[in-house]
């Protein structure tokens, strides 16, 4: 993609996922989340939703003055109201505290199986891959899984994954083309980005999109104000 595409999408991209974050909610991202902690921060400080935000460095509620593409930095501990270690944050999760989880897959498919194992055969595969980071306790755990991929195609979105990673609560998936829902078990279509044609979403998964979808409206003005004054230096484009 060109500079100027990955600016478009990545700047969709945080946008969809602020605007799905509901007000009040307990929120959670790992490392390596630039865009979910992007978005988050413009749920929090642009439409104000007041979220209940923990992550990986254990610190609860932070607004940074200044972000960073690391999503495991000291710029996301000072300030913070209060101190979690990991463990307290499985234990939020499993006591049903926690609304919602951000996760990545390298592989998804209709069933919201995450796959960040292996590609190939568990035995003998052809890559491996990082590995679940705790997403077999997340998933199930948390109320709702956010997932998102900033890759499209039809080796990410497959009809059935390698291996199953985890499953469990998956909500939506966030792409660089559109947003999936999770629909009676299965994930179809729910938002387009505009300027996407429908075709090429069908052309670059795995599995039926299904038709029942919805064209999302475009930045406005104030968005994108909003999003320059909190990441001018777009650490958002790092993860295309």
């Amino acid at each position: 993609m060109s500079s100027n595409s990955i600016s478009r999408t990545a700047d969709l991209m945080v946008t969809a996922i602020a605007r799905e974050l509901r007000e009040g909610e307990s929120v959670f991202h790992g490392l390596a989340s630039t865009i979910p902690h992007i978005a988050i921060q413009m749920a929090d400080r642009c439409y104000g939703k007041n979220l209940n935000y923990v992550n990986i460095t254990g610190g609860y509620k932070m607004h940074p003055e200044e972000l960073r593409i690391s999503t495991d930095g000291d710029n996301l501990f000072k300030g913070t109201k209060c101190s979690f270690n990991l463990t307290d944050i499985f234990d939020f999760a499993a006591r049903g505290r926690l609304d919602t989880a951000f996760l990545g897959g390298v592989q998804i498919d209709q069933t919201a199986h995450l796959n960040n194992s292996c590609i190939g055969p568990y035995a003998k595969p052809k890559v491996k891959l990082p590995g679940g980071a705790g997403s077999a306790v997340l998933v199930p755990n948390a109320h709702r899984a956010l997932v998102w991929r900033t890759k499209h195609d039809t080796r990410t979105f497959v009809e059935h994954v390698d291996f199953v990673t985890s499953f469990g609560n998956v909500d939506k998936v966030f792409t660089p083309l559109c947003v999936f829902e999770k629909r009676g078990g299965k994930l179809e279509l729910s938002l387009l980005y505009p300027g996407v044609a429908y075709e090429k979403v069908v052309e670059n998964t795995g599995f039926p999109v299904g038709e029942n979808y919805a064209v999302m409206e475009d930045l406005t003005d104030e968005e994108r104000a909003c999003l320059e004054r909190l990441d001018p230096k777009r650490n958002r484009d790092s993860e295309f």
